[in-house]
Parts: C-alpha cells; structure tokens; sequence
C-alpha cells in the first residue's frame, strides 16, 4: 500500500482514474469504491476495481488500498472481455463486505464479499429470485445496471436501472429488498420513479432518472441520488421511507458546473462536462458530494472529484460549486506552486454542454491530460490551450503574494493574461514563445489581499501547454 498527499481535485493523484465513486465510511477511514478507468481508454471501466481509503480526520491523506477485485474473477467473465461496471458496497448483518455490480454485456448482479472494507473481495453469488431465477434474467425483468444498496438490519435495498431519454421500454429505476443472505430477493423488483417517457407531472421534469444509482439516510431521511437525462448533474430525491414515496429534491453538482452563476451565467457551461456518478457521505459532522469529470478530451479517462455541500435545515441541499480546493472546503494558500491539472474551469471560444461535443469542434478544446502509460505516477497538465481558451481555479487566500510564475511549452507565440474574473483586468501578463520543452514565465502580480480566484486566459497562435505556477 502506499499514501498520497494531496490538496484538492482531483482528490487522488492525477494519474488515477476511479470513475463513479460511492464514498463509505467504515470505522475511522471513508473508503471510496469506483469503476477504474484507463489513461487513454478506448471504452469505459477497463480496470479491475480498486479501494483508495483515507482517515476521517485527514481527507488530503490518500492511501491506495490495490486491487480489491479483478474482472477475470466473476464466473460469467473469465476471459476478462467484459468491463466491471460502477460498483457499491455495504456491511451485511453478518459484518463482513458486500460489493455489488454488473458487468458491461450482462443483466444480473453480482456479489463478491471481503472480510475487509478493503477486500481483497471473492465472488459470491449473483442476486436471484426465491425460485433460484437471476434479477435481471428472468422474462419481463428490466436490465440490471449501476447498482446502489443500503443495508438496515437484516435487509439490504437494492437499486437498479438505466433509463435512456426516449426509451418507453423502461419504466425507471427499480427497487429491490434482499435478504439476510445478501443475495435472496424478498420483494421486488418494484419501480421508484417514472422514466423520462412517464414523468409527465410527477415534479422529475427535465431532471428524469438516467443512470447511477445511489442511497443514503441522513437522520430519518433517505436520498436516492442518481444522474440525470442531461448526464452532467447528479441529482437526489427524497422519502420517508426506502422502498418508494419519494419526490425531487434539486441537483446536488454539475460536472460542467451548469446552474452556478455569479463569475458566469448560470446556464453557461464552464468544463466540458459528460456523464456523472457519485454520492453523499457524510464525515465528522460535514456532507460532501462524491463526481467525476472528464480528461484527455475523451468520455473514457475519468477523474474523481468532491466538494463540501450544504444540507439546510429542512434536509435539503445546496448545488456544490465545483472548486480546485475540493474536500478541504477552505482557500488553497495564496503562496505556493499548483499543478495545472487542478483547474475546475476549462473552456474556449467554442462553448460545449459536452466532451464528446467539443471533440469534433474543429479540435479547439483545451483538456487535462498527461505523459506516459496507464499506471504511470506522472503529473498532468493541461494540452491544446487556443487563442480565447481559460482554465480557472478556485480559490486562493492571498497574502502578500506578488508575483507569478508559469510553466508552459509547445508551438505557441502569445500571452497568458491572469485575472481574478473570467475576462476581467490583467492582474498579471506572461508573454510566451514556441519551446518543446518546459520553460517557465515570471511576471509582476496585482492581486489584492483575500480569497480569489485566478484565471489564465491564453491570447495568441499556436497551442500552448499548461504544466503549473506558483505564487510569490
């Protein structure tokens, strides 16, 4: 095992890629479950599943658990040509570990157990009907997809569905109870809410159940948290009770940050966003909200990403805006060098809701990418910065600072402008020039004292790549 320290988002080192993150608390350390996607990927989920866990009192402080699971250890794959995909885990009524999951061309759920939060895990069983008949198999049952499970007592819920915008042959995303024996279904499979072809008049709206199923109780509350048909939000809804009854509660967070406004307006996309799997968690009294964004200008090279969230009085909760500083929820220190790849906003001059649309924009996007192979313990960096592109950070506790360096290298000839507001004043202008190597840029800064953000606004020709700066 080895333990990373890291500042912020991505909250695990930049060369790791742990897609749909269910973050549990067990004991005194939060273990995060996720698929695992591969640097330069050709579909999703292409890893075995891995365990990165932190202490409760220390969520810079990254330890990477290994592999806990491989895709060759399910029966139904033991070529390892399927994918292992989003996966969720619970503590059955017997005390040992409970991770559930589909594989990528199959229907049914799997179960693999660990006497750990860490596994390693071994296959189990796949959850069936009292007659022996799988979920997910049997004649008129919905597909199988993106588990999320909660168990309480001796019973363990189970959610389920993908629900495609247009698609009438599903019904929406369903709920199951399973028995003591994790695997046993004692009722259901029974729908939770209407799809998008069904949701006329039931408050989903423009906000229907896509994918990414996900449960959690805070208080006497339980909160279905799942992804949208506009795939860049993750979304709750709200009950009573488990097994149904529930009602829309809001988006919790954007992978493009889409309804935050004030440096932007609110529906104007600030990242190339795409589709997004996560959940809550709650840590020492405080709620944060689990996602993941895209790199490498691919929908197949995911990151993981959190940030506080506010939960009102009345149990409901405030859209999170996405932040460098992630998990930590205070301003990043004012002195100091940062690594591009920590940028919450990127955009150019050619707006996009979506990664996959930005890519045949006449390649104009800028993107977080890096060196080397999967599994190399390389830095990003941000690639393809054109005139017009910005990459933003958020935020900084200045003190002093008055200068500024940057890293940059690649065919470009032209000037960074730093700001504290998307096109606002220069607070800095670091002219740059056509180098194959990393050359680093110093200039004056005018930045007074406080909590800002900073933007890095490339004007020129060519395209510029951004490795880090520091403030002085």
């Amino acid at each position: 095992m080895k333990t990373y320290r890291t500042r912020g988002n991505p909250y695990l080192p930049s060369w790791e890629y742990v897609p749909d993150g269910e973050p549990h608390v067990f004991g005194d350390r939060v273990y995060v479950y996720g698929s695992h996607d591969y640097f330069n990927g050709h579909v999703f989920c292409l890893g075995d599943y891995v365990c990165w866990s932190a202490p409760v009192n220390d969520l810079t402080l990254w330890t990477f658990e290994g592999v806990i699971y491989k895709k060759t250890d399910d029966p139904l794959n033991p070529a390892g040509a399927m994918c292992l995909y989003a996966p969720d885990a619970t503590q059955g009524p017997d005390g040992r570990y409970y991770l559930y999951y589909v594989l990528d061309k199959v229907s049914v759920v799997s179960v693999a157990v660990s006497d750990r939060p860490a596994g390693p895990f071994s296959f189990y069983g796949y959850v069936r009907r009292p007659d022996g008949g799988l979920l997910g198999a049997v004649p008129g049952d919905e597909p199988q997809f993106d588990p999320g499970v909660l168990t309480e007592g001796d019973q363990t819920y189970l959610y389920t569905g993908f629900c495609a915008r247009g698609d009438a042959s599903r019904t929406g995303p369903m709920a199951s109870v399973i028995g003591p024996d994790m695997l046993t279904l004692i009722r259901g499979p029974e729908n939770l809410l209407p799809s998008e072809p069904f949701s006329k008049g039931s408050g989903f709206e423009g906000h229907e159940y896509f994918e990414a199923a996900s449960i959690r109780k805070f208080g006497d509350i339980y909160y279905f948290i799942y992804s949208s048909i506009v795939m860049h939000e993750l979304c709750y809804a709200t009950s009573d009770r488990p097994d149904g009854g529930f009602r829309y509660g809001g988006v919790l967070v954007s992978n493009n940050d889409l309804h935050i406004g004030g440096y932007k307006e609110s529906e104007t996309p600030a990242y190339y966003g795409g589709n997004n799997h996560g959940s809550l968690v709650e840590i020492g009294g405080r709620f944060y909200v689990f996602y993941h964004r895209h790199t490498h200008g691919t929908t197949f090279c995911r990151q993981g990403c959190a940030e506080p969230i506010a939960r009102l009085a009345d149990g409901s909760f405030v859209q999170a805006e996405m932040t460098s500083q992630g998990l930590s929820g205070k301003p990043l220190a004012g002195r100091g060098e940062y690594p591009a790849y920590m940028a919450c906003n990127l955009w150019c001059a050619v707006p996009s809701l979506y990664t996959a649309q930005a890519a045949v924009a006449d390649n104009r996007f800028p993107h977080i990418t890096q060196e080397g192979r999967d599994g190399d313990e390389v830095d990003g960096y941000i690639a393809n910065m054109m005139d017009g592109a910005v990459a933003g950070f958020k935020y900084f506790d200045f003190a002093g600072a008055r200068s500024i360096r940057m890293s940059v290298r690649g065919y470009c000839r032209g000037s960074f402008v730093v700001s504290t507001s998307p096109g606002g004043p220069a607070a800095a202008l670091l002219a740059v020039d056509f180098t194959n190597v990393w050359t680093e840029y110093r200039s004056e800064l005018s930045v007074p004292d406080g909590t800002h953000p900073l933007y890095f606004r490339y004007e020129g020709e060519g395209r510029a790549e951004f490795a880090s700066f520091s403030l002085e």
